[in-house]
């Protein structure tokens, strides 16, 4: 979809307005939603030293990630670390289980629409199966009346 459609600038469509195409240059490329950059291609985009990754990833001391990046990277990340750590350690309280326990229903739940307006699945195996009883049956039929005609 081309148009944004909260857009206040009169270009969204709406009321005789037509989007008219961007005036960026087309070297820099909007990426949508979806995708994900596999370079760092935004002009602001950090990038974090490899001993910042090294010392996360538990290959180095912190002393040398603090010596090779900006030590405000290893406050942001011990910081952090430090939160996980610390929620990773509560608990739910006994009384909200409970209250989340009770509301479960204690019986298997009631199935609302009746049988003949369910979904109904055919695997593979049981159409080529369902085909071959056919068969047979038809055969079946076939031969009862040739034999009784005779």
């Amino acid at each position: 979809m081309a148009d944004d459609l909260r857009s206040e600038d009169g270009l969204s469509g709406y009321n005789g307005h037509h989007h008219r195409p961007s005036r960026r240059s087309d070297s820099v490329r909007q990426v949508s939603d979806r995708e994900v950059p596999l370079s760092h291609q935004e002009p602001d985009a950090r990038v974090l030293s490899p001993a910042l990754h090294a010392w996360l990833d538990g290959e180095v001391p912190e002393a040398a990630a603090r010596k090779a990046g900006s030590g405000r990277d290893v406050e942001f990340w011990k910081n952090i670390n430090a939160e996980v750590d610390q929620r990773r350690h509560m608990r739910t309280p006994t009384y909200l289980e409970a209250r989340i326990m009770d509301k479960l229903p204690q019986s298997a739940p009631r199935l609302n629409s009746p049988w003949w307006r369910r979904e109904f699945v055919v695997t593979p195996f049981a159409a080529v199966a369902a085909a071959a009883a056919l068969v047979v049956i038809a055969a079946g039929i076939a031969a009862g009346i040739v034999f009784f005609t005779r």
